[in-house]
């Protein structure tokens, strides 16, 4: 790979994935809506290319794919727009990667799982998503599927969700700001539960390892965190890291609900609140059997990367 294309480049995961490609010396477009925002993350850096564009727009697209090995679908949208939004979307990245005959890594979450089943997860367990996201995430899937039977080299990583610097619209981002900021804390979810994150670098660098494997392409892959942490364990931490003593407030569906009935995006959240309870683990056994070891940063040294960068943000 010599030159990528990030969609979704100032978002939490594409924002990493630049940096890490640029980093070894792959020559990355870096491709997102708002100049202002690009200039502040990319402009000093090296072996990056700053283009404004539209992924709702197909030629957007193409015009930042000229040339590229690889196109990165790193692209975020607020869960309101899902139900139009991501079809539009998947289908102009599909379009430009059989157009410019170039490969396609796609930043995929767990949804389309479903509950989880209190074991690890692997590759091939089937997908029936409960919720109307995770039908979306599944018809995604469909969509990817299609294009790789007229020929189209795409992979797709499921991830679980994301925390680290620039990582701002992840569920852990609100406690530790909540904590930094001095007031009330706040926790989305049961604090006993253990479930599992990923350190944006981690992901990143794995992903960009898949991309660079040319069998594997044509499949799905789990990429998961480092292990299990409750909410009790990471208030912990967040607390040793810093000068927070006063309570941490759990924000559950029932409270949810009721700010949803004031706040589309907040309803939206709703149906996602199973995965508080009921979690996806994923198992990374095929990456490490086919790729290699798994880059895992523990919880502790992830937290304080985050908590520094987002005193200096």
């Amino acid at each position: 790979m010599k030159k990528a294309l990030v969609l979704g480049a100032s978002g939490g995961m594409g924002y990493t994935l630049v940096k890490e490609l640029a980093e070894q010396g792959v020559q990355t477009v870096a491709l997102a809506r708002t100049e202002e925002k690009l200039n502040k993350l990319f402009k000093e850096m090296e072996n990056v290319h700053i283009m404004v564009g539209n992924v709702n727009k197909l030629e957007d697209i193409m015009n930042a794919g000229k040339g590229v090995d690889v196109i990165f679908h790193a692209v975020n949208i607020p869960y309101p727009e899902w139900a139009t939004g991501q079809s539009i979307i998947m289908g102009n990245v599909l379009t430009a990667v059989e157009a410019l005959n170039v490969k396609l890594a796609i930043v995929d979450n767990i949804y389309a799982y479903g509950r989880g089943n209190g074991e690890e997860i692997v590759e091939n367990y089937p997908k029936r998503p409960h919720t109307k996201k995770g039908n979306i995430r599944l018809e995604m899937e469909r969509m990817v599927n299609k294009a790789r039977e007229k020929g189209v080299q795409a992979l797709t990583a499921h991830f679980p969700d994301f925390y680290g610097p620039h990582a701002t619209n992840t569920v852990l981002h609100y406690t530790l700001e909540s904590i930094l900021s001095g007031k009330r804390a706040i926790f989305v979810g049961r604090q006993d539960v253990e479930r599992e994150y990923i350190f944006t670098p981690d992901g990143a660098k794995a992903l960009i390892a898949l991309a660079m494997q040319e069998e594997a392409y044509g499949q799905n892959w789990n990429i998961p965190g480092y292990g299990v942490i409750s909410g009790h364990e990471i208030i912990t931490i967040a607390r040793e890291m810093t000068d927070y003593r006063g309570k941490v407030m759990t924000v559950g569906k029932g409270m949810i609900t009721f700010i949803g009935l004031f706040n589309k995006a907040m309803w939206e959240v709703r149906e996602m609140m199973y995965l508080m309870e009921e979690p996806v683990i994923l198992s990374g056994k095929k990456y490490e059997t086919q790729i290699g070891p798994l880059p895992r940063t523990p919880y502790e040294e992830g937290i304080r990367q985050t908590l520094e960068w987002m005193k200096g943000a």
